[in-house]
């Protein structure tokens, strides 16, 4: 399991220009089954992505094709996780 953090860098006022590629972006993600979910950081910090079935570089490849990663908008950081303890509605997580 995953968890993406993309942190506005600042050239965040681009955002706009690349909201459409950035929510295509996230699409394709969910369409694949590896996006779980996906929300914004607080105070409008940037936004976070769980991510599953997929390994390190797979994701680190799928991250660098995000517009806002690629034109700077967002830092990304992506953490791994091996998930020892879940509720019940996460158990597939543990298989």
């Amino acid at each position: 399991m995953f968890v993406i953090l993309l942190r506005f860098s600042g050239n965040k006022a681009r955002a706009g220009a690349f909201m459409d590629g950035h929510k295509a972006w996230l699409s394709r993600g969910f369409d694949d089954g590896i996006f779980l979910m996906s929300g914004s950081l607080q105070p409008n910090a940037g936004g976070a992505i769980l991510a599953h079935n997929t390994t390190m570089d797979e994701l680190r490849t799928r991250v660098g094709e995000d517009p806002f990663v690629a034109e700077n908008v967002v830092n990304a950081e992506v953490f791994e996780i091996t998930p020892s303890r879940a509720g019940r509605q996460l158990d597939f997580l543990l298989a």
